[in-house]
């Protein structure tokens, strides 16, 4: 008898195993997160030197901290700011004759905010900061280093809600007008047509490419970390197809800098504002995050359902989608002039019923 092929065949009540099935390949393809842990260690270690070099105090705790954003897997962006602020916040506290954590005070969280908007700094940042200063601080109540009434009732900074600015049909025209090069048509065209982030196209690798099924796979959302498919018009399919044939360099990125590394976000910028001007729209404001903008609008108002919207921009909340419904809708637009034509027709009846006990 052939023991192996009973082994193989069998299992222990002597019943035939079925054959193992085949894995279904995953959407998206796994990632090494060395890199990344990579920056976040450096930065760790960056922050904790420059603590040690100002002579600021609570280093141990701080790199303590740190670590245990880098273990619940934390981007490194989140860590490169929360160790900013951490910062920030002691180096102010150092100046106002604070030696030790556990002197920590409310009073020391508002005039740290009042020193900030004393800077210039901007509503969203300072806000930005704050938040991750009460997180620091709710870590050492945790602790026990300072008491829970100094994150009593925290302090809120109103911050404006701007609507987001689209790019006008009109200078969208001139700015692809002003595009020489193949690489930046393809970047800002694909920009455009994704509503990617920068940094998520930046992040892009040729096998995320799917030229075919024109899509674009994101493995990781550059916010909320989570992974998306957004879909590539005929116009940026072209262009993108077009860059892959001329493309120098046997780089993994889909787009690259120097030395096929992945191009970084300042040239990425740098390109759009050389394009911008040549295209006599610098005075206009645009940013590259505009590009993102024009997309959501144009594709609200050809009418898209907000929640597909939500999905494609991989935005968490819908609040947050909902902002493009503000900025501009052609349903309202229409609807109000419908509504509009009547009363300037005089065509509204009845009469208006003054109440005055009504507040």
């Amino acid at each position: 008898m052939n023991l192996d092929a009973v082994a193989v065949g069998k299992n222990t009540f002597g019943l035939k195993e079925s054959a193992p099935q085949p894995k279904q390949p995953s959407l998206f393809s796994k990632r090494s997160l060395r890199p990344a842990y990579r920056a976040s260690h450096e930065s760790i270690d960056r922050v904790l030197h420059q603590m040690a070099a100002k002579g600021l105090c609570g280093g141990r705790i701080v790199g303590g901290y740190l670590r245990r954003q880098l273990r619940h897997n934390c981007r490194p962006n989140t860590i490169r700011a929360s160790g900013a602020t951490i910062f920030l916040f002691l180096a102010f506290f150092k100046r106002r004759g604070g030696a030790r954590l556990e002197a920590i005070s409310k009073d020391h969280i508002r005039t740290f905010v009042e020193h900030e908007q004393g800077r210039g700094m901007a509503p969203t940042t300072i806000d930005a900061r704050l938040k991750g200063l009460y997180a620091f601080l709710s870590y050492l109540v945790r602790r026990d280093v300072i008491g829970a009434e100094v994150i009593q009732r925290k302090l809120r900074i109103r911050v404006p809600e701007a609507l987001p600015k689209a790019i006008d049909p009109e200078d969208i025209q001139q700015l692809w007008a002003a595009i020489e090069t193949t690489r930046d048509r393809a970047l800002l065209l694909t920009l455009l047509r994704t509503g990617m982030r920068i940094g998520e196209l930046l992040n892009t690798r040729v096998e995320d490419l799917n030229l075919t099924e024109k899509l674009v796979q994101i493995i990781e959302a550059q916010k909320n970390r989570v992974g998306r498919v957004v879909y590539l018009s005929a116009d940026a399919a072209d262009a993108l197809a077009t860059w892959m044939q001329t493309r120098r360099y046997p780089s993994q990125f889909l787009f690259y800098g120097q030395g096929a590394g992945k191009l970084s976000y300042e040239a990425a910028r740098m390109i759009f504002t050389r394009c911008i001007e040549k295209a006599g729209l610098a005075h206009k404001g645009y940013t590259l995050h505009c590009l993102r903008h024009t997309y959501a609008s144009e594709l609200l108002n050809a009418g898209m359902p907000l929640q597909c919207l939500q999905e494609l921009l991989g935005h968490h909340c819908i609040e947050m989608t909902r902002r493009y419904a503000r900025l501009t809708d052609n349903t309202r637009r229409a609807a109000y002039y419908s509504a509009m034509s009547t009363i300037e027709a005089g065509e509204i009846n009845g009469h208006y019923r003054f109440d005055y006990q009504l507040p």
